[in-house]
Formats: C-alpha cells, sequence, structure tokens
C-alpha cells in the first residue's frame, strides 16, 4: 500500500445530495479519508496510490457531483 494525498479546489457549495454522494466515494477499496475546507473550497483526499492514479480519484469525486476546478501542489 502507498498511500498518497492530493488535493483539488472545487467550485460552488457541495448540496446535500453531492455530500450523499460523497459518502459512498468514502466506501470506495483504496480511498482513505476525504477532508473539505469549506473556507478555500478545496478537497484533500487520502488514497492507495497502488489501486488508482490521481486522475481516477478525480473522477470519482466527479462523479459524485463535486465540481473540480484544479488539482493543487501540496506544501
Amino acid at each position: 500500500m502507498t498511500q498518497m494525498e492530493i488535493s483539488y479546489r472545487y467550485a460552488g457549495q457541495p448540496t446535500e445530495a453531492v455530500l450523499r454522494a460523497l459518502d459512498n466515494v468514502r466506501e470506495v477499496y483504496g480511498i482513505r479519508r476525504l477532508r473539505f475546507n469549506e473556507k478555500d473550497q478545496v478537497v484533500r483526499v487520502e488514497y492507495d496510490a497502488s489501486r488508482f492514479k490521481d486522475p481516477v480519484v478525480a473522477n470519482l469525486l466527479r462523479g459524485a457531483g463535486l465540481d473540480i476546478r484544479e488539482k493543487l501542489a501540496l506544501a
């Protein structure tokens, strides 16, 4: 298992339906944690890089209805 963390900036406030769909993303094997910074509109995702590449993680978030705008560099 290779643990990675990636951050994305998103647009708009997630609706209740999107938040419920994101709960299902948390259930995907290999996704470890989702953390939101609502003030900066950033979501951080911890995932198993031996199972996923970052475009797959972005597609899971988009599939849940989150409006991903850009991938952020981690400091």
